[in-house]
């Protein structure tokens, strides 16, 4: 049978990519400094190795063939993610898929120095580069009406920019009303979570988070990155890294329950489907549903604070001086603030319009790279009322654009969406859903969430997946829902 060839030769493409994985997976944790150039060209070579094998003439012939073939569901799975992946990435010369590869590898060793640094001329000419070749890839890819789509198709697939700017509108004038609404109400304490709090005993802490949550050790770990990530190298091979601040508690507690929700449903997806193109999350923004569920919706909620309050006494003896609906309180603090990673989940989302609508202007050269900082700045006015005082804090902040993603933020934004609108269905599903969490038994959720999104890996597109879970397509009014009924009872109003 063709399908069985076909299957035969993602096995092998997919060995290419574990083997890329793992070298990233190496640039961001534990590579000497000085390997970075050389590395990135071994990276670039290895990828643009398996980005030839899948788009070559055979994998063509045989997805045609397969196509014709009596096929069960899953490998009719296959053979549809897979032609469309393949007609999609056809179009791209292989060539300029090598220098994107090396030119973000080396983009993203001189955006870590720009930062660290805080200059950000250090990494304007390889940002310039990474865009031109970004812009290029579009154009190969093809769009109908907006350079973006092409790009944003990638992580969403089907989502257009004009339906994504209809999402935004309404969205964004409930959050920044709600936003100054909270001005009226009781502001918790925040800086309990805010002193002096060792390393290792905050690692102890975020294991035993992941342990709460599930997450195999088994097939996994946990190590240390600039910016925290999830990577799957292959089957069981499912790592997470967090960040560590010494003077925040919440920076790594929820950066690792962040990534764990991620590896979460890596861990979920089918061993079978593994190295075939239905092995991965529905989408970009599914994907993130899955981070922001466990990091936002369960990890700061109260119910969890009753139960996990008794790990944190154990590792940080002084929070016996607080209740755990003051900590509950404290990690849901609402400010206009700098840094996208620390947002809280009312004003988040301001922080990704902003940077969907400069690289949007950015790949439809509406902008110009050199402008960045500036217009950066005047966003954040308009958005939030503040302004940065250095790049560090600024533009410079996310490595997204050194990787060439453009197109992914949105994602951060939908999943927020998916999330909440995930969890309306999941708790009528689960009426004791609330009394589980407080027990610490988290595993009626992390059961449904396996059932009903994990176990599809990348079968659905993302919104036959939401209509498929919840009955209707993305709606963003249960988003709004839950901020209002939540953060109305942390700020009393």
């Amino acid at each position: 049978m063709y399908i069985e060839k076909l299957k035969e030769k993602y096995f092998l493409i997919s060995k290419y990519g574990t083997a890329a994985a793992l070298l990233e997976w190496d640039f961001e944790t534990h590579m000497p400094k000085k390997a970075a150039e050389k590395r990135a060209e071994v990276i670039g070579e290895i990828s643009g190795k398996a980005f030839e094998m899948a788009v070559s003439d055979e994998i063509g012939e045989l997805l045609m063939k397969s196509e014709e073939e009596s096929l069960n569901e899953i490998d009719k799975a296959i053979v549809r993610v897979g032609k469309k992946e393949y007609e999609k990435f056809k179009k791209i010369p292989p060539d300029l898929f090598k220098e994107i590869n090396i030119s973000a590898s080396k983009a993203q060793a001189a955006w870590e120095e720009a930062k660290i640094k805080n200059d950000f001329s250090i990494f304007q000419p390889h940002l310039e580069k990474v865009v031109e070749l970004t812009k290029k890839m579009a154009d190969y890819l093809g769009y109908d009406e907006n350079r973006y789509d092409a790009l944003l198709d990638l992580y969403e697939p089907g989502l257009k920019t004009s339906e994504l700017k209809k999402v935004i509108e309404p969205l964004r004038k409930f959050l920044i009303q709600y936003l100054n609404k909270l001005d009226e109400g009781k502001k918790p304490d925040n800086s309990i979570m805010k002193r002096y709090f060792p390393i290792e005993k905050q690692k102890e802490l975020s294991l035993r988070a992941l342990k709460l949550m599930k997450y195999d050790f088994d097939a996994g770990r946990m190590d240390v990155a600039m910016h925290p990530f999830t990577t799957t190298i292959g089957a069981n091979d499912v790592r997470i890294t967090t960040r560590y601040n010494e003077n925040d508690l919440n920076d790594s507690l929820y950066s690792t329950i962040h990534e764990g929700g991620h590896a979460l449903y890596e861990q979920g997806i089918p061993e079978e489907f593994s190295g075939l193109p239905i092995g991965d999350g529905a989408s970009m923004a599914i994907h993130e549903s899955q981070s922001r569920f466990w990091e936002n919706i369960i990890g700061r909620s109260l119910e969890f604070w009753e139960y996990f309050y008794n790990d944190l006494v154990e590792v940080f003896p002084e929070f016996k001086d607080y209740t755990p609906e003051e900590i509950f309180k404290a990690v849901n603090f609402v400010e206009r603030s700098f840094i996208r990673t620390e947002a809280d989940e009312v004003t988040y989302n301001l922080h990704i319009m902003l940077r969907f609508e400069i690289e949007e202007a950015l790949i439809n050269d509406r902008i110009k790279v050199e402008d960045l900082p500036e217009v950066w700045n005047e966003k954040m006015k308009d958005y939030l009322g503040i302004v940065p005082g250095k790049d560090s804090e600024g533009v410079l902040q996310d490595v997204h654009w050194a990787h060439g993603s453009f197109g992914y933020f949105p994602s951060y934004m939908l999943g927020n969406l998916y999330s909440a609108q995930f969890y309306k269905k999941m708790r009528e599903d689960i009426p004791e859903l609330d009394d589980k969490i407080k027990k610490g038994d988290f595993e009626p959720a992390l059961n449904w969430l396996r059932e009903k999104i994990h176990s599809k890996g990348k079968m659905y597109e993302p919104g036959e997946l939401v209509k498929m879970v919840t009955g209707e397509l993305l709606n963003p009014k249960y988003f709004m829902e839950y901020i209002e009924n939540k953060f109305n009872k942390v700020y009393e109003l």
